[in-house]
């Protein structure tokens, strides 16, 4: 009986056991699933997917300008030394040119004051390529200007005639001090007349011409340029030459030629050129240049004076004012003050290097999600 017993304890027991492992693996199979289909893609609503707004709040703002600031000369001429050492960009050639025109006209009908009816018209161009490798600078300008003026019942007549082919090397030597070197070539390109002298002259009334004069300066010396307005050239070793090619101006007794029938003249002097810019106001600028040479051989009291001052007046970006003014006092050519004023309206366009001022600036607005 007791084996009995024991026997069917046991099948029950067995019976029971298995049961409950069964059902807790039914819980733990059940757990498991739902947390599968938690985690898990819903496939079925990829095919209809829902886009929902999400709300931005803007904070700060920046502004970035169209073009990248740099230091750069202004927009009038000359470039310095000084200029291109703040020049960022790293590069070693650097153009900038002016180009102007300016037209005067004037007609009369039945004008009680009287009048002669007459057009006008002056061209200037001024070209500026400059070169900076570390410590060495080099500048090559160009100048060049013609002018005329047609009156009724006169022969045309030139109001301006100028040719400066000029080139500088410098060498930094620190505290805005260069040492300089260079020369400067001086000229026109027509035939001049003394119209009051002969108010309808011919061509052999002509006082001036083609290299004649012409006037060449090569010396060295050194150069102060503290900032891109002010620049002083000194150089106490300097020749000036004279050329006139012109046969029938050698024996005119002009130009300081000693003899008739000369052509060269040389001098050994000292030359101070002095560049001062004055800018008045946002688009009125004055520029003045004073060149002084005297010659160490003959009469060094005697000192040749040359100021060039222009008045710039921009309207606008090709439209502007421009009065001049030259002084010249040589002794070997004339005993006396010479003079020369002019004044016009016409446009102008800069071309190379210039600082361009902030127009238009891109927004950029940073998002912050709540």
């Amino acid at each position: 009986m007791k084996r009995i017993f024991l026997v069917l304890f046991s099948v029950v027991s067995v019976q029971i056991f298995s049961q409950d492992e069964k059902t807790n693996r039914e819980i733990l199979d059940s757990i498991n699933h739902q947390r599968w289909k938690a985690v898990s893609l819903n496939l079925d609503s990829l095919a209809k997917p829902a886009i929902e707004d999400v709300p931005t709040k803007f904070q700060d703002t920046i502004f970035l300008p169209s073009t990248i600031q740099l230091p750069e000369p202004s927009q009038e001429l000359p470039i310095t030394p000084f200029s291109l050492n703040h020049f960022k960009e790293s590069k070693k050639w650097y153009f900038h040119g002016q180009n102007n025109i300016v037209f005067n006209q004037a007609s009369f009908s039945n004008w009680y004051s009287g009048g002669i009816n007459n057009i006008g018209v002056l061209g200037k161009i001024n070209y500026n390529l400059s070169y900076r490798n570390k410590k060495h600078f080099l500048e090559n300008i160009l100048e060049l200007k013609y002018g005329w003026i047609a009156s009724e019942g006169q022969a045309s007549r030139k109001t301006e005639d100028y040719i400066n082919l000029a080139l500088n090397y410098g060498y930094d030597v620190g505290k805005n001090f260069y040492i300089s070197s260079g020369f400067k070539f001086v000229s026109q390109f027509a035939p001049g007349f003394n119209y009051t002298e002969t108010p309808e002259p011919s061509y052999y009334d002509r006082i001036s011409n083609f290299l004649a004069p012409g006037y060449l300066n090569a010396g060295v010396g050194l150069s102060y340029n503290p900032n891109e307005n002010f620049q002083v050239i000194f150089r106490p070793v300097n020749g000036k030459f004279t050329f006139v090619m012109d046969p029938m101006l050698q024996k005119a007794g002009k130009y300081g030629l000693e003899r008739d029938g000369q052509s060269f003249r040389q001098e050994l002097g000292a030359m101070m050129n002095v560049i001062y810019r004055l800018k008045i106001y946002k688009d009125i600028v004055l520029d003045n240049q004073v060149n002084l040479f005297s010659n160490y051989v003959e009469h060094a009291e005697r000192v040749d004076i040359a100021y060039k001052g222009a008045l710039t007046l921009r309207f606008n970006k090709f439209i502007s004012t421009l009065v001049t003014l030259d002084l010249s006092y040589d002794h070997d050519q004339i005993r006396a003050l010479q003079r020369k004023q002019t004044l016009g309206i016409g446009f102008s366009y800069n071309l190379g290097v210039k600082k361009e001022a902030e127009s238009k600036k891109k927004v950029i607005k940073p998002y912050v999600v709540p």
